[in-house]
């Protein structure tokens, strides 16, 4: 199945590109890409690794969109991303592989999208209990993220109400599926998610230590409250369809979050949120418990520059990670400057050998960062 929905979405993508000569005249066409490049300095390379790490990336991308009667649209957009990591002068990494390709047809009231697309929801930004679907990272420049083989399609009934609804495929050729309500109000916004995974085989979910046994379902609620002070709400649980399984197959997960911008300055935007993970089992009455917090300050410095400060704790294992970022863009060229302090791979409590090997997120580093949007 998973490769039967790939082969057609891939067909359309690939017939509708043939077209675009004959409708260029008439049509938009729109030929962009990202081209990164990063060198880091660390003072903890894993065994055998160099203290100098470089990163090389390229994702162009085509899109195209065809207006029809009634405010109707039919829009696609193919992207390819390549990547080559190296660590002194030998290679790390290498992958070359697809990052986007979807075909979409949207009206008013209705959008439906089929391939290989972005599907992320919550207003949490940094400790999100809901990134099923996404790799999104507050302290990445680029703002690139994993996407997913999907159907998504989304109605819109009232300027209040949004309906999601979606059928993923995994590489392991089984489908998921699930639905989202968002609901617009005078006292906030608010979502509701739930998504079934029938897989059979052990998978992480999200970006935290949540690991699901076999097949499960996800539920989620969350909200959003942009006065004053900003404040919002994100939980999920999650529970295992193999109520025999003797580890943890129960999950809740919580985050609070609030901003506030201070009148200094630019303005400084200051937001925090805080996450607590508990882990429990239907086969004993042994529970896991995980609290993280996350404090963030940002603030303007003109036009051209933003700075950024980060600490991440996680409170559990006693651990602190600081993180540092003065970017500074001219109109398609950003130029990123960043320093991080991290523990070290001696204070983790696992063999170094299942840590990556990357040097970002271990010790002390530093980061230049180069980012042109063509």
């Amino acid at each position: 199945m998973y490769k039967l929905i790939k082969a057609l979405n891939t067909a359309a993508i690939l017939t509708i590109i043939s077209t675009l000569p004959s409708v260029a005249l008439s049509q938009s066409i729109n030929l962009k890409g990202q081209l990164g490049g990063s060198g880091i300095l660390g003072n903890d390379p894993a065994e055998g690794r160099s203290s100098f790490e470089a990163q090389l990336v390229y994702i162009p991308t085509i899109s195209f969109y065809h207006p029809l009667n009634d405010e109707r649209l039919l829009d696609l957009e193919w992207a390819y991303r390549l990547n080559r990591t190296y660590s002194g002068e030998d290679l790390l990494a290498s992958a070359e592989k697809p990052y986007r390709g979807w075909i979409r047809y949207s009206t008013q009231r209705v959008e439906a999208r089929l391939g290989l697309q972005k599907i992320a929801f919550g207003p949490a930004q940094f400790l999100r209990p809901t990134s099923w679907f996404d790799t999104m990272d507050l302290r990445d420049p680029t703002g690139q993220t994993n996407g997913v083989e999907a159907f998504r399609l989304r109605l819109f009934p009232s300027s209040s109400v949004a309906l999601w609804s979606w059928v993923i495929n995994s590489e392991m050729d089984t489908l998921s599926y699930g639905g989202r309500m968002e609901l617009s109000t005078i006292s906030g916004e608010w979502g509701m998610t739930l998504h079934k995974d029938p897989s059979r085989s052990p998978q992480q979910v999200g970006l935290f230590p949540v690991v699901m046994p076999g097949p499960h379902t996800r539920a989620a609620l969350d909200y959003r409250y942009d006065g004053f002070i900003g404040f919002w709400f994100e939980g999920a649980s999650l529970f295992s369809d193999n109520d025999n399984f003797p580890g943890y197959n129960r999950y809740a997960l919580a985050t609070l979050g609030g901003d506030f911008t201070l009148p200094l300055f630019t303005g400084i935007l200051i937001m925090s949120e805080s996450m607590h993970i508990r882990g429990s089992s239907q086969y004993n009455s042994d529970t896991y418990d995980q609290t993280y917090s996350f404090f963030m300050a940002s603030m303007p410095l003109g036009f051209l520059h933003q700075i950024m400060a980060i600490t991440y704790i996680d409170w559990t294992s006693d651990r602190m990670f600081h993180f540092f970022r003065w970017g500074i863009t001219y109109d398609n060229l950003s130029v990123n400057l960043l320093l991080s302090s991290n523990p070290q791979r001696v204070h983790y409590d696992i063999s170094e050998a299942y840590l990556p090997t990357s040097l970002a997120g271990f010790g002390n580093s530093f980061q230049l960062m180069l980012i042109y949007n063509h």
